[in-house]
């Protein structure tokens, strides 16, 4: 072993050892009490602190900066990769300053299959430290409730450029040109303007015999009911089942210009099958595929 090689395997047995000290440090702090905030989810549901446990007695949640954030959008992309394991050992959701709408599109966009809270207009961010002179800063807070359901502040940490909790930047360090002039890339699809989301609809037949197979033999979630539809969640993709009396399936495509997009449709044979709003339509091409496509919110 060359002596520079003992010197890197040396260090990394003192870094690790660092961070164990590290971990303790911040459990030394201590627990604070906190009220049982109440948020509104990205799909426009009320919520609860203490709801966003689930079954669990631990609680991630993290501190994203919004979709104005690039930086803050690669985090979160690498915790929707290890999303189901985290949530096998607690509760875990993504808290930004984006409106309801905003967050529940751009987590289509990006394929996220995490929870996701609005705190806009909320004290908590402010209250647990990730909000400083109007600016919000990235992070982690866990949390944890006792049996009587009290909520506790327990650990947190601010998220950076080199930090544990985004791999790319360890990887990007091995490189011989480093993390020098990183650019973050805002979009999953680099090829195309159309960003498929991870919503699917399925219009069926036999409604009430469909949702019955879906969720009892396919085993599907069901995450929220409507009038004639149910949507269903199953390892990241959403589903939703519409009685429609007839079988058609519905892909579903983000653009952020959907005036130009729309014209480039109509030009190449696509029909306008239903129109939502000005930038919310249904989509079939000449070759069979429907799909839905709307303006991305900027």
């Amino acid at each position: 072993m060359t002596t520079i090689q003992a010197q890197i395997e040396a260090l990394e047995q003192e870094i690790l050892e660092k961070k164990r000290q590290l971990v303790e440090l911040r459990k030394s702090v201590g627990e604070r009490l906190v009220p049982n905030y109440e948020f509104v989810t990205s799909t426009n549901k009320q919520a609860t602190l203490l709801g966003l446990f689930g079954d669990k007695d631990e609680l991630f949640v993290i501190h994203n900066m919004g979709k104005g954030c690039s930086y803050c959008t690669m985090w979160a992309d690498g915790f929707n990769g290890v999303y189901h394991h985290l949530a096998a050992k607690a509760g875990f959701v993504l808290a930004s300053p984006d409106e309801p709408s905003v967050q529940e599109d751009f987590a289509a966009e990006r394929k996220w299959q995490f929870p996701m809270i609005s705190v806009k207009g909320n004290s908590f961010t402010s209250e647990v430290g990730f909000l400083k002179e109007n600016q919000h800063y990235p992070g982690v807070s866990t949390f944890r409730r006792d049996e009587q359901n009290n909520i506790y502040l327990c650990t947190q940490a601010y998220f950076g450029p080199g930090d544990d909790y985004c791999v790319p930047w360890h990887l990007f360090d091995l490189l011989p040109s480093g993390s020098i002039n990183v650019q973050t890339i805002r979009k999953l699809n680099s090829h195309s303007t159309f960003q498929l989301t991870n919503n699917i609809a399925i219009g069926v037949k036999d409604y009430e015999n469909a949702i019955g197979f879906y969720q009892d033999i396919l085993g599907w979630k069901v995450e929220q009911i409507f009038e004639n539809e149910i949507k269903f969640s199953i390892s990241g993709t959403n589903i939703f089942i519409e009685n429609t009396g007839e079988s058609i399936v519905h892909f579903e495509f983000a653009v952020e210009d959907i005036e130009t997009t729309k014209s480039l449709l109509l030009e190449k044979g696509c029909q306008i099958t239903k129109e939502y709003s000005p930038k919310s339509v249904m989509v079939e091409d000449p070759f069979g595929l429907k799909f839905h496509l709307f303006e991305t919110t900027r």
